[in-house]
């Protein structure tokens, strides 16, 4: 299983780390969908093995290798080993060198993705993260080029068209020029690991009674003791997985219950079950790629004072390209708000970030001419945000949020 669910500690920055990534990647595919490209995938084979280290390094010579009569010698590393932290780097580095010799442009606003435009308009687009790679265009023969010259320089495996990625089940309907990408069989791991596959779906992901704070953390020891047996962190981390990749409509629940990591009581689990038991009830849902156009439009949502403890409220928004879902957030705000335009137009400000980077990257992959519009419902924040002239009513709104 190749995901955080099998994780025992989990790392938030890794998981987050993955938004940026799962954006593009969907990026991509909502291209391949509404373009009708080729969509194939490589693997790579001892990925790490491949690098050449810059540094030197000494290690003791392997248990059953000793040289005879130097076994108090040490070996100088030339090639980089897994478990360097020096590895992933030195893959990468020489992966770059490669690509560049090949004629291909590396993405200045996403250093994974590689792009080479021919004359006749066409284009191959590769997409790598770690060992995995995506390779879309319109011209099979030129995958094929681009095949052999990577299977000659590195130790590769062919998985001919796109099926599955990082957990992700990837169905292509050619005809209808359509592209779904789901998770139904990591979400079923996710269950069985957490004993919910037998539990009675529902069908909404959050219930009215779920007021969650941190009056809610355990009182005494014998609570205390309790719940430091669950693990919470594990379920979190298994949702934002999920959250990441394929299911939007779970963003904000899960953002909720990932506030009570260090001090969570019987009702904060009770709500991430009842997630997982959302999830039972939903695990069919998928993302649908496909269209007329792939013009990208962003809408901003937010949670006005929504975190019971600090009376902070949330950011939220989604971007859609092509009418689907590739980019969505939902975070508490770093200021607590006096009115509800402040929370509205700090919203705005945030996602407008996110839409210059979607912007500047699909301008990178030449569709410069599908740019949208950021919507919001609030009328004040976007008449402040056409006309953020100085006032008294709006004097106390943080300099950085007159951005947008």
């Amino acid at each position: 299983m190749n995901g955080f669910a099998q994780k025992k500690c989990i790392d938030f920055h890794e998981i987050f780390s993955h938004v940026v990534k799962m954006t593009s990647i969907k990026t991509i595919l909502s291209l391949v969908a509404v373009e009708g490209l080729h969509l194939e995938q490589l693997d790579v084979k001892t990925t790490f093995l491949h690098g050449n280290l810059e540094e030197e390094i000494y290690t003791q010579q392997p248990h059953g290798y000793e040289v005879k009569w130097k076994e108090k010698l040490v070996c100088r590393l030339k090639k980089s080993l897994y478990g360097l932290k020096q590895g992933p780097r030195q893959w990468y580095l020489k992966f770059d060198k490669f690509m560049s010799e090949q004629g291909y442009t590396r993405c200045h606003f996403r250093h994974c993705v590689y792009i080479k435009t021919k004359n006749d308009g066409s284009y191959i687009i590769l997409l790598i993260y770690l060992d995995d790679m995506l390779v879309a265009g319109s011209n099979m023969q030129e995958i094929n080029v681009l095949k052999k010259k990577l299977a000659n320089s590195f130790s590769m495996k062919d998985l001919g068209a796109a099926k599955q990625i990082l957990c992700m089940r990837i169905t292509r309907d050619r005809k209808n020029c359509k592209l779904t990408l789901s998770q139904n069989e990591y979400i079923q791991k996710v269950l069985k690991i957490f004993n919910m596959h037998n539990a009675k779906p529902i069908s909404t992901t959050f219930a009215k009674q779920f007021k969650l704070s941190n009056k809610m953390c355990p009182k005494t020891q014998e609570d205390m003791d309790y719940m430091s047996k669950v693990p919470y962190a594990l379920a979190v981390g298994s949702l934002m997985y999920a959250m990441v990749c394929t299911r939007p409509n779970i963003t904000h629940v899960v953002g909720v219950v990932s506030r009570y990591m260090s001090n969570l009581g019987k009702e904060h689990w009770m709500a991430v079950k009842w997630i997982l038991r959302y999830l039972k009830g939903t695990k069919n849902q998928a993302l649908c790629f496909g269209g007329s156009n792939i013009s990208l439009q962003g809408y901003v949502v937010l949670d006005i004072a929504g975190d019971r403890d600090n009376w902070r409220s949330t950011t939220g928004y989604v971007f859609t390209v092509g009418g689907t879902v590739v980019s969505w957030v939902s975070k508490i705000q770093s200021v607590v708000a006096l009115s509800t335009t402040e929370v509205e137009y700090v919203a705005a400000t945030e996602a407008s970030k996110e839409m210059i980077w979607l912007q500047r990257f699909m301008g990178e992959l030449g569709k410069e001419h599908d740019m949208g519009t950021l919507y919001s419902d609030s009328q004040s924040a976007i008449h402040l945000a056409k006309n953020s002239a100085f006032h008294s009513k709006t004097k106390y709104i943080q300099l950085k949020y007159h951005f947008i």
